[in-house]
């Protein structure tokens, strides 16, 4: 293999037997693993230890890439400890994998299971193959089985089906960014950029920063583009989403009091407020329970107890 593996180990409460079944089951597979839109199973003689499988990835646009695999389980005598391996390939020209190998393995302590999968891959067209695997490929490939690992978890610790954690993970992530869009553009367009057009002329009517209007407007304006950063940077935080409906509730109310007809137009300080603080709820309710890569170890290092079993 002609990169460096990925490794990706999590905690999780319950069973050897349901994470195995959750994890070898494919049509159970296949709902928490972001890599995979479809695996299939081959049918295969009782008698065999090799299950092959083929297994297909939606990558965007109506691009499909499709492979073959095999896996197969390593047999311990310790019922704690369980190891499966597994060996893909992929012949299509527009798959950056060529093939690869790795492993998934079952360790269980008290009432919980180490979980980690090591796997490598060699990739296709050469130099530029090999720089898209290291600055893209691999960070995203890395990600995502973190990713999914995590949203397995949730699934078998808090009962919470995949596809309603990934449709409340895209619903956070749009009310984040919208909020983060609304926040910038509020402090760039209207008082960094063009005050005049009206930002100026309502601050001068509130008469509390007389002759510094303008700059007061400056710095509300960077406070809001920084504010609309640490949305992303916090979002997985209730007081981020707090802090923003409380400044939107004193941002507006100062300029209900002094300039009042601003509000009988179409596009108004209250037509504004209202939606983002719905972004504010939607965005502190869906971050519960949203899966979250960095709960995962990533550097692997071998334990004594593997390098006696190797």
């Amino acid at each position: 293999m002609n990169n460096k593996p990925i490794y990706v180990e999590l905690e999780i409460k319950g069973s050897m037997s349901e994470l195995w079944e959750h994890t070898q089951n494919p049509l159970l597979h296949e709902q928490w693993d972001l890599r995979f839109t479809q695996i299939r199973y081959l049918p295969k003689s009782h008698s065999a230890s090799i299950q092959k499988f083929l297994y297909e990835t939606r990558i965007g646009f109506g691009i499909k890439i499709s492979g073959t695999g095999e896996s197969f389980q390593t047999n311990t005598a310790s019922a704690c400890y369980r190891k499966s391996s597994l060996t893909f390939a992929s012949e299509q020209p527009i798959s950056l994998i060529r093939r690869g190998g790795g492993y998934w393995k079952y360790e269980a302590h008290a009432h919980q299971i180490t979980f980690s999968t090591l796997y490598s891959y060699q990739t296709r067209f050469g130099l530029a193959g090999s720089l898209l695997d290291r600055f893209v490929f691999q960070p995203l490939f890395g990600y995502a089985t973190a990713w999914s690992f995590d949203r397995l978890r949730i699934w078998l610790e808090e009962r919470i089906p995949p596809a309603v954690i990934a449709e409340r993970a895209i619903v956070h992530y749009l009310s984040v960014m919208l909020l983060m869009l609304m926040w910038c553009y509020e402090g760039l367009v209207p008082k960094l950029l063009f005050p005049e057009a009206g930002e100026l002329a309502v601050m001068q009517h509130i008469g509390w920063f007389d002759g510094i209007e303008k700059t007061v407007i400056g710095l509300l304006g960077a406070a809001e583009i920084g504010l609309g950063l640490l949305t992303v940077g916090f979002h997985r935080r209730r007081w981020i989403f707090t802090l923003q409906m409380f400044l939107l509730l004193a941002l507006t109310l100062p300029i209900a009091i002094a300039e009042p007809e601003l509000f009988k137009s179409p596009f108004n300080p209250l037509t504004l407020a209202l939606p983002m603080v719905g972004l504010c709820c939607t965005a502190m309710v869906s971050r519960l329970h949203l899966p979250q890569a960095s709960r995962c170890k990533r550097a692997y290092h071998k334990s004594a107890k593997e390098s006696g079993m190797s």
